[in-house]
């Protein structure tokens, strides 16, 4: 599994933080450093750029960190073919996997602690999509993605 990470400026700690704990594990993560490389970049631009990487398959997940977790959630959410949630308990991490099989997960470094995080983390990677009740449900919604970004054309 390829994972990709990357935070704005309040995140940056968490970020460092979740990088040594999964290396630790074992999980192959990439930096993506955005910040380091364009240091006026906010959250839009950080976030954007993992999640059109991931809508690329460059990476199969990707977590985004910021100091809620909501406004790298908006973002990633804005590429087609990209889902992302905020999570800041194990229960929702799981679930953004096992029921909504997103590919992003979001925290926010002012919202949960290191130790926190780094279980949040670990429970979204373990989980896999599931299908069953949540399968047409998520089918629906990649229906719905698929009429906002390709809105039919009368002529």
């Amino acid at each position: 599994m390829r994972i990709v990470i990357d935070a704005d400026d309040a995140g940056l700690q968490l970020k460092h933080d979740l990088v040594d704990h999964l290396e630790t594990l074992g999980v192959e993560v990439i930096d993506l450093n955005y910040l380091g490389k364009t240091p006026d970049a906010s959250y839009p631009e950080i976030g954007y750029n993992l999640a059109v990487r991931i809508k690329d398959q460059e990476y199969d997940r990707g977590i985004l960190i910021c100091g809620t977790g909501l406004g790298m959630a908006m973002i990633a959410n804005k590429v087609e073919t990209v889902y992302a949630g905020p999570c800041h308990d194990v229960y929702s991490a799981e679930r953004l996997r096992k029921s909504n099989n997103a590919q992003v997960i979001t925290m926010g470094a002012r919202v949960v602690g290191v130790e926190l995080a780094k279980t949040i983390v670990d429970a979204w990677l373990e989980a896999e999509f599931q299908g069953g009740s949540s399968k047409p449900k998520v089918e629906t919604m990649h229906n719905l993605e698929n009429q906002s970004f390709h809105p039919e054309t009368e002529l």
